[in-house]
């Protein structure tokens, strides 16, 4: 029997593996569905459920392997080629009859594996596939007026946040890597610093898609939606590019002592990428506003939901293309299309763009999730070490800790209405980890300390998805925070959140989140309305983005 696939094999299990993710996906959604409608059922949401289904098709698949006598002890023996373990763009799973790896570039093929139940996963195509319209849609579905009210706030969790939690959780993971030396489990100088820095920047991005599926569920009180999910979306570009910055400093050789020039060249490499990503992602958004401005688009809803589609989808292509962060500059072209964009389209464009990203949302999601479940399960080169995955669990509560509390005590001393104690107790609880941490932990598996760091991820993604997104709504009755807002009972809705006026709330209630007079940010983000897009109903010198109610006049 020959040992590679004739074409029609190759094309009969790529079909097979399609309809296996489709059938994955479709008992995700009915079993989960089927959860909710038991009064007192289990709370679980699509992602904890997408990731059970997901390691139960790889307890099936290992269990059949292990029937057939084919569990592979060392990758190495399989495959020779000497650029698998190294390239960060191949990950290989024990699921087909044959397989084949390839070398970072595509071009050049290794030899057939002649082991059954082989085959490659791209991870490139998985994320640049399901990634980009989950960000986006994250992105999109902002409320522009309270994010834009609450910028100060949402950019001071996001970014120095961020930072703060990356410093904490590699301080804490390296003090544990320290014991394990003492107590003999490590060796000395298996982990440095930097290596702890760099899980402390991929853990330190909380999760958009959990925390909207947490937060729309629950449809918990709107000021503490814009904060948590504010924060989510934006943490993710800085989480992203700091990872690459300390990735491009452990690289230069100077991963056990501090060198200065390595040092400042990845600061710059930290501002050159997110500058050079959000200027992208706004360039195509307003290649996108002009288009949909000066031409008739609009008379064709389908046409122009495509072009935003496409050129959207192009920010994060040509990012990455040019070596920038394709996913930082796809967040920052779905917020600047929704700021702008969104008003030259026709009101069935807009619902269309919308579905259209939420659909994509929810099966990216689904399908991500499952293959975090599927890896768990079917890697073959884990590391389990007790004291790391120990010391990562302890860190990722006293990071989120440290970044919630100060930085909200510093952001009260300006505010008229405070953040309340209650709202900071649940953004400390509610830091789930999930797709955007497993891609940075995925990219880089040619040693035994990043196996390491990606499957104590893998665990960490586990535990935040179904223990912390399980308790959430337990926590919020015990905080005594609102659930079930609806957005059309606030009377204020239309105004940015940071200029409502104070009001008074019921003792059992948490105080509103703070508020202050619009700053220059505010305006420097209006400034553009008049040439990007159409006045549609609107008349000049209205504030852009809100619609005067019908039959109203000046």
């Amino acid at each position: 029997m020959s040992g590679t696939m004739s074409p029609r094999q190759a094309s009969a299990a790529v079909l097979v593996g399609l309809l296996a993710a489709v059938s994955l996906g479709l008992i995700t959604i009915l079993s989960v569905w089927k959860l909710k409608q038991f009064k007192y059922g289990l709370k679980i949401n699509e992602t904890g459920g997408a990731m059970f289904y997901g390691m139960l098709l790889g307890l099936i698949v290992r269990c059949l392997s292990f029937d057939r006598g084919v569990h592979v002890e060392n990758m190495e023996s399989v495959c020779s080629c000497g650029a698998l373990n190294s390239t960060p763009y191949i990950f290989m799973v024990n699921i087909s009859s044959h397989g084949h790896c390839y070398r970072q570039d595509l071009n050049q093929r290794c030899p057939p594996i002649s082991t059954p139940h082989m085959d490659i996963f791209d991870l490139e195509v998985l994320f640049n596939l399901f990634l980009p319209p989950i960000i986006f849609h994250g992105a999109y579905t902002l409320n522009q007026k309270r994010f834009i009210g609450n910028l100060g706030s949402v950019l001071t969790f996001a970014f120095l946040g961020t930072i703060i939690s990356c410093m904490t959780i590699g301080a804490c993971v390296y003090g544990f890597t320290r014991l394990m030396v003492l107590l003999g489990r490590a060796a000395d100088g298996d982990f440095s610093l930097t290596d702890c820095l760099l899980f402390g920047a991929i853990m330190s991005a909380t999760d958009p898609v959990s925390v909207l599926g947490l937060l729309s569920e629950l449809r918990v009180d709107l000021d503490l939606h814009t904060l948590l999910f504010g924060e989510s979306v934006l943490n993710d570009a800085v989480a992203i590019v700091l990872t690459h910055a300390i990735y491009t400093y452990s690289q230069m050789g100077a991963g056990h002592t501090f060198d200065p020039p390595a040092f400042l060249h990845s600061v710059c490499y930290f501002l050159g990428v997110l500058a050079g990503s959000l200027l992208l992602g706004f360039i195509f958004t307003v290649i996108t506003a002009l288009l949909t401005k000066f031409t008739r688009l609009h008379e064709s809803p389908l046409l122009e939901t495509s072009v935003l589609f496409l050129l959207s989808w192009s920010s994060f292509l040509s990012a990455e293309a040019s070596g920038l962060s394709g996913i930082v500059a796809m967040l920052f072209c779905g917020l600047s299309q929704a700021r702008y964009t969104i008003h030259n389209l026709s009101s069935e464009g807009r619902t269309r763009t919308k579905q259209l990203f939420e659909v994509f949302n929810f099966l990216g999601e689904i399908f991500i999730f499952s293959y975090m479940g599927y890896v768990l399960l079917m890697f073959p080169d884990h590391v389990f070490k007790a004291l790391f995955i120990s010391g990562a669990f302890l860190s990722i509560f006293i990071s989120r800790a440290c970044n919630v509390y100060p930085l909200s005590f510093l952001l009260n001393l300006g505010r008229t209405n405070k953040i309340p104690s209650a709202y900071q107790h649940f953004m400390m609880f509610a830091g789930l980890r999930g797709a955007v941490a497993l891609s940075l932990a995925v990219r880089d598996t040619s040693t035994e300390v990043r196996r390491t760091i990606l499957t104590t991820t893998l665990l960490l993604v586990c535990f935040t998805i179904w223990v912390l997104g399980t308790a959430a709504e337990p926590m919020l009755r015990h905080l005594n925070i609102r659930v079930g807002v609806d957005a059309e009972e606030n009377p204020e809705e239309d105004l940015p959140f940071e200029r409502r006026p104070p009001t008074r709330t019921p003792p059992t209630l948490p105080a509103p989140v703070p508020s202050s007079p619009p700053s220059r940010l505010f305006h420097l983000l209006i400034w553009p309305h008049s040439y990007l897009h159409t006045v549609n109903g609107t008349r000049s010198g209205q504030l852009p983005g809100v619609m005067r109610p019908e039959g109203q006049t000046e």
